[in-house]
Formats: C-alpha cells, sequence, structure tokens
C-alpha cells in the first residue's frame, strides 16, 4: 500500500468522525469547530487528487468566511439548543440509514475503475505542462458558462433575498431619519422659560433671626 493510499484511509476516517462529531456535538461551537475539521480534511482530499484551486478555494471560502459567519451567529445569538436538539434521537436511525448508503456509494464510485483511480486516492498521472487551474477555468467559462452564470444569478437573487428579509419594517426596532435630525432647529428642541424669583416667606427669615441670636 503505498503512502498516498495510507494517507486516504486517514484523511477519511477523520472526515468520517468529524463529520458525525458536527451532528451529535450538544454545544453549536464545537460542533461548528468539527465541521472546520472535516473542511481541512476534505481539502486533504483534493490534494491528493492534485486539484490544489480547488483545495485552497474550500479553505478560504468555507473555513476563512462561512465558518467565520456560522461561529460568530452561534456566539453572538442566544439559541435554545434544547429545543433545536428536540427529537434527535427519534430521527437519528433514518439519518444513520441515508449516511451509510451514500458512504457505501462513494467507496464504489472510488473503487471502480471508471473513476480514474488505481487505488484509494491516488489519482492518474498528470500530463506534463498541463494546468488544473487552466483546465477547470476553460472547462467553466466554455463548457459549462450557461450553468455557471445561472448559478451566478441565483447567488445575486439569494443576497437580495437576504438584504430584503433584514431591511423589513419591524415595530421593535427605533429607526430615526438622519435627513429629520439635519433639519431640526433650536427653537423646535429647546425652550426658555422666564421665571419670577421667589422670595424667602417673612416667617422663614424671622426664625432664622432667633437662630443667629
Amino acid at each position: 500500500m503505498s503512502f498516498s493510499a495510507v494517507l486516504f484511509y486517514i484523511l477519511s476516517a477523520i472526515l468520517l468522525v468529524s463529520a458525525f462529531r458536527v451532528v451529535t456535538a450538544k454545544n453549536p461551537v464545537h460542533a461548528a469547530l468539527f465541521l472546520v475539521l472535516a473542511f481541512f480534511t476534505s481539502a486533504g482530499h483534493w490534494l491528493l487528487l492534485e486539484a490544489e484551486f480547488l483545495a485552497i478555494a474550500l479553505v478560504l471560502v468555507y473555513v476563512g468566511a462561512v465558518m467565520v459567519l456560522f461561529l460568530f451567529v452561534v456566539m453572538m445569538i442566544d439559541i435554545n439548543i434544547e429545543k433545536l436538539r428536540a427529537g434527535f434521537w427519534r430521527h437519528f436511525p433514518v439519518a444513520a440509514t441515508v449516511g451509510i448508503v451514500m458512504m457505501a456509494e462513494m467507496i464504489l464510485i472510488i473503487a471502480s475503475p471508471e473513476a480514474g483511480l488505481d487505488s484509494f486516492g491516488q489519482a492518474a498521472p498528470a500530463v506534463a505542462g498541463v494546468s488544473n487551474v487552466k483546465q477547470l477555468g476553460l472547462q467553466i467559462y466554455t463548457t459549462y458558462l450557461y450553468p455557471f452564470e445561472l448559478a451566478a444569478v441565483v447567488l445575486l437573487l439569494a443576497i437580495v433575498a437576504a438584504i430584503a428579509l433584514t431591511m423589513r419594517k419591524r415595530k421593535d426596532t427605533k429607526f430615526i431619519d438622519p435627513a429629520v435630525q439635519i433639519a431640526v432647529r433650536r427653537e423646535d428642541r429647546v425652550r426658555v422659560l422666564k421665571m419670577d424669583v421667589e422670595k424667602a416667606p417673612a416667617k422663614d427669615a424671622g426664625s432664622s433671626e432667633q437662630q443667629q441670636a
């Protein structure tokens, strides 16, 4: 067994354990950290397949951006963990069955001769002088140009929808128009009142003289 195959098995074991802990961890912060570990091990698989660009993109996009957002949301929002975990073990057998079936399918695909792998995790030798990044760019912007543009439109719609949801009018928020604040006048906010000087009663003045005496 080659070193690539051994490394493939080690990364696969770490990936399966971390993915399982993402689902079963009680603390959402720990679950997010296990998901980061799963992304790193997936990037290791891409490196074994000599797809360096996809490995770097996975680390930069998911670990560097998406997971930071997840951790920020989880740590800043008060989430009722018990309510989220309600009914977890009731649906666990079905989820475990689906996961085992998917894992068996991936093993059969990798083990098949049509997959281009002579052993687990060891890719076929690449052609000399050919960059996989260049080939990926050619495939995206030539063969799969329309699906790529369609995915970009879908992501744009998701961004617009997220902004529209956050900008909806809520009754529990206090909104102040900056234009109204700038156009305010001193006379509208400050009122000067003239009050007569109050004099002390004569009774109080006589008592104070007796105390001095």
